[in-house]
């Protein structure tokens, strides 16, 4: 139970972190959407996003995942430096990888800009290129700070850095361009006028993001001790060696999530949606899809904990039982929030303040559904992780990009950004069944397959069945769809009952 509370400690201070800093960020789409009424407005910015999301997997070369093998092969004092080493070694290499590509990109930004069909962007694209390097920069500094079990400095740096990117986000897009406007304070419009630039528009949301993380290099500071470049190829070599499989994995991991973004305003025939261009579609499904990251908030607050908790325990021979025991609970965790937030997109969906933002909301359970998925496959490729085998996540990635990329190019003309999700859902299903099935046979972990089905499936049931009865009262909706939630719960309570009981006796001790 030790090792239970350790890893849903680090999970509980990791998700702290990112369950408040996405939450503020999140009180963005409210904000962006009164600031930018037309959906095309903030179309650039879900595809230069995308790209960013893309990018960042090269950039990093699979070096964090290297980072936390060779480090925890490096335990104790006595290995301290090694370490230091092994943390030099990595951070030069993403130095390296990062810095050159980005002033090739600042460098040509015009043409950039024009290959994607933005043309006149390229203060954009630049703003782009400078955040992603930055990004690349601080994720091995980052991984130290995990590998050293510095959460709480981990969980400082990220939520200074939103609240100035969500204080930054507000000051340019609400406040200078309201003032500019005319709507309020017009003694300060002057000023107002020359900070905001209409021509920029939702391009100050890429600035407030680049400002936010420049300053990461003063928050990280001491993440950064001791570091001195080192790049000879007979030292890096297994480091890369190691970490190539892994970018390849994230790559296509990437590319499977980021694909819809990328294709569906190439991919949408005009008039397809009445009233919409394709780029107010990207726009709407892009926003939309926001309301699908609460899923994406519990894998990314376990992930943090959960890499260097199963790479220090590889050698533990209760480390499988432990594996299937944290996925069966992942699972059940994430399937209450895909029925909390699905059976109330009626209200979730207000957070989206013009009316046509909200036609999109159909996606998100499927989307959520898909991330849920996503989740469960990120727990159970822990095998080709610890046993080396990196080659069989290539694999695995790759062929759920390649469904997802043929699946968005079929399906995106003929049911539109509905095509997007149900492609990103088989997609990740696809992606689970080959590594649970390939991991059957190198690595058998006793997953709670039947557990993991059962709610699931019943999840499932219930939000298809909520789905046919319509409700335009929220004062009736609301209720009604709360006691489900409840319902739910309770179904979650007998079944576990077991487990809940000895949970209890131990909060009453």
């Amino acid at each position: 139970m030790s090792t239970f509370k350790k890893l849903a400690s680090d999970t509980a201070l990791y998700g702290l972190s990112t369950i408040l800093a996405r939450s503020i960020n999140f009180a963005l789409v409210p904000i962006q959407t009164y600031a930018f009424q037309e959906p095309s407005e903030l179309s650039s910015n879900v595809n230069l996003y995308a790209w960013i999301g893309v990018l960042m997997a090269i950039y990093t070369l699979g070096l964090e995942t290297a980072f936390f093998r060779f480090a925890a092969r490096a335990k104790g004092v006595e290995n301290a430096e090694e370490r230091v080493q092994i943390f030099n070694r990595t951070t030069s290499i993403v130095l390296v990888a990062s810095i050159l590509p980005t002033i090739l990109i600042v460098a040509f930004a015009p043409q950039v800009a024009q290959l994607l069909n933005y043309p006149g962007q390229e203060r954009f694209i630049t703003w782009s290129a400078l955040l992603l390097a930055i990004d690349a920069i601080v994720a091995i500094p980052f991984a130290r700070l995990r590998v050293e079990n510095k959460a709480k400095r981990f969980v400082r740096a990220k939520v200074i850095n939103i609240l100035i990117n969500v204080g930054l986000c507000v000051f340019f897009i609400v406040f200078c361009k309201d003032i500019t406007e005319g709507r309020y304070l017009p003694a300060l419009q002057p000023l107002a006028s020359f900070i905001y630039r209409r021509e920029i528009g939702a391009g100050y949301i890429f600035l407030a993001n680049l400002i936010a993380n420049g300053l990461y290099f003063l928050i990280l500071r001491d993440a950064f001790v001791g570091f001195q470049f080192t790049f000879k190829w007979t030292v890096v070599q297994p480091l890369l060696v190691y970490s190539f499989p892994i970018m390849l994995t994230s790559l296509s991991g990437v590319v499977n999530q980021l694909t819809d973004r990328l294709l569906l305003r190439r991919f949408l025939p005009e008039g397809f949606y009445p009233g919409f261009t394709s780029e107010d579609a990207l726009g709407i499904y892009g926003n939309c899809l926001k309301l699908s990251i609460f899923m994406a908030l519990a894998i990314n607050s376990f992930k943090f904990a959960a890499d260097p908790f199963f790479f220090s325990r590889a050698e533990d021979k209760n480390s499988p039982k432990l594996l299937a025991d944290v996925t069966k609970w992942f699972v059940i965790v994430c399937v209450v929030l895909w029925v909390g937030i699905s059976l109330n997109l009626d209200v979730v969906g207000l957070l989206l303040r013009d009316p046509r933002y909200r036609t999109g909301l159909g996606v998100v359970p499927i989307l959520l559904l898909a991330n849920l998925l996503l989740g469960i496959y990120y727990n159970i490729s822990f095998w080709f992780k610890l046993s080396d085998k990196t080659k069989y996540g290539t694999l695995i990635t790759v062929v759920g990009a390649v469904i997802t990329v043929v699946l968005n190019i079929v399906l995106i003309p003929r049911m539109g950004y509905m095509g997007c999700a149900w492609a990103f859902l088989i997609s990740t299903l696809a992606m689970t069944v080959m590594c649970y099935w390939l991991g059957e046979l190198h690595h058998p972990v006793p997953y709670h397959v039947g557990s993991a089905l059962f709610y699931i499936g019943t999840a499932g049931l219930l939000i298809y069945g909520a789905g046919f009865i319509k409700i335009p009262n929220l004062w009736i909706s609301v209720p009604y769809h709360l006691a489900l939630f409840l319902l739910y719960l309770g179904i979650i309570a007998v079944v576990e009952r077991d487990t809940v009981r000895l949970a209890v006796k131990r909060l009453r001790r």
